[in-house]
């Protein structure tokens, strides 16, 4: 696969050149790692209501001289096309929406659906599914549909082949805040707390959904070493809305709610 990739993209180079954005695709030589991985060693990426922000989302864009758009509508998406993979060359580099990339998680790049996402993918010719996370942009190689890391490469058992027929289909989330068309100061969530215990976060989601209909969620966030749990409260569609239930929570007892876009 990195053979036909090499190809590709030098003739890219040669005739097109990329644009900044994408410089990282100026490198010509991929491959898997040098330690291999074995099927069960890959897990399925995990679906949580991460927010999709404006970095990564900007659309319309060009690449190479051909323009893409980022969907607005995409909870129905599923689609039926080629699958590559990317590995080593692109391992440690940031990902379209400022992540590390890290060839031995579950994870894509797709050219329109919004980033972050969560696919299932299935390889048509032997009936291996996994979930992915969308967390980059591409694949910019023609009659390809999504490019996979090397690690769902393998467990969906074409890192060998290089490419295989995959259905792509999206999974819906339940309290994922889209923030792409957000204006300065408007807020769209109310966060309670965070914790360095999963536990902890979940008893005060208990806690909250005795007293609300609103969604009530819990993300997690890397701070160096530590993994603290977020436990917000939202989206809710204006500031008016937010700050209703900022009312009502704090009558109801709590305090230090901080509204958050």
């Amino acid at each position: 696969m990195w053979v036909s990739n090499y190809l590709f993209y030098l003739s890219v180079l040669l005739l097109a050149g990329c644009v900044s954005e994408f410089s990282r695709y100026d490198q010509v030589i991929d491959g898997p790692p040098k330690t291999p991985l074995s099927p069960h060693q890959v897990s399925d990426a995990i679906p949580v209501p991460d927010p999709i922000l404006v970095q990564g989302n900007i659309s319309p864009y060009v690449v190479n001289g051909a323009t893409y758009e980022v969907l607005n509508e995409y909870q129905n998406y599923s689609s039926e096309g080629i699958a590559s993979w990317y590995g080593a060359k692109f391992h440690g580099r940031k990902t379209s929406n400022g992540e590390i990339f890290d060839m031995r998680l579950a994870t894509a790049a797709h050219r329109s659906l919004p980033i972050p996402c969560y696919v299932s993918v299935t390889n048509l010719e032997n009936g291996r599914s996994m979930i992915v996370r969308v967390n980059d942009r591409g694949p910019f190689h023609p009659n390809r549909i999504i490019d996979l890391s090397y690690a769902a490469a393998i467990k969906l058992g074409f890192a060998d082949m290089g490419i295989a027929r995959v259905n792509v289909e999206v999974i819906n989330v339940v309290g994922v805040d889209d923030r792409r068309l957000q204006t300065k100061g408007q807020y769209r969530h109310l966060q309670l707390g965070a914790f360095q215990s999963r536990s902890s976060a979940d008893l005060l989601v208990r806690k909250l959904q005795l007293l609300t209909d609103s969604s009530v969620t819990v993300s997690s966030v890397q701070m160096g070493k530590i993994i603290l749990y977020r436990v917000r409260v939202g989206p809710f569609s204006s500031n008016s809305a937010v700050f209703t239930e900022k009312t009502m929570l704090e009558s109801n007892g709590f305090s230090s709610l901080q509204p958050l876009p």
